[in-house]
């Protein structure tokens, strides 16, 4: 019994100390971040060199096709095929080539996107240990927030220099 009230002794003091709670919403401070200007114009930049070079297949391939259909009544049999093959061929580069356009422009984003995101996190980290807060959720993906939590956002846009 003695070891129980001592227990209890120990633990209400903890029990009793408030537990400060705050929320930030993640999303609007990333789009703030004035690292994240640079990353969209390094990505339209890399977009807009897969976008000339697919144009530019697009264009060779709609050329050789109207060509192609040009001469089909003339042609032998045996050309036809061979520049049925190579249509084919070229349209099978082009679905290969966007695929992997697709694949490259979302790991550089990746990858541009990923500092910043950590910047972001440290950010949030050192304005909870510093304020003590105990907890700091994402406000986006809440559903309800109460009265008394805490909207860090500022204090976080301080620690990041964003005005």
């Amino acid at each position: 019994m003695k070891k129980i009230i001592i227990a209890l002794m120990l633990a209400l003091p903890m029990l009793a100390s408030a537990q400060k709670f705050g929320h930030i919403n993640t999303q609007e401070l990333f789009a703030q971040m004035p690292e994240m200007a640079q990353v969209k114009l390094k990505m339209d930049t890399i977009q807009n060199q897969y976008e000339t070079q697919l144009a530019s297949m697009n264009e060779e391939i709609q050329k050789k096709v109207q060509d192609y259909q040009a001469q089909e009544a003339t042609m032998a049999d045996a050309i036809k095929q061979i520049r049925q093959q190579e249509l084919q061929e070229m349209q099978q580069r082009i679905q290969l080539f966007y695929q992997t356009a697709e694949q490259d422009i979302q790991k550089k984003q990746q990858e541009l996107i990923a500092p910043v995101h950590e910047k972001m996190a440290k950010a949030i980290k050192a304005v909870g240990e510093r304020e003590g807060y105990t907890y700091i959720f994402d406000s986006a993906a809440m559903v309800h927030i109460g009265t008394d939590a805490n909207d860090v956002m500022p204090a976080v846009k301080k620690e990041l220099g964003i005005k």
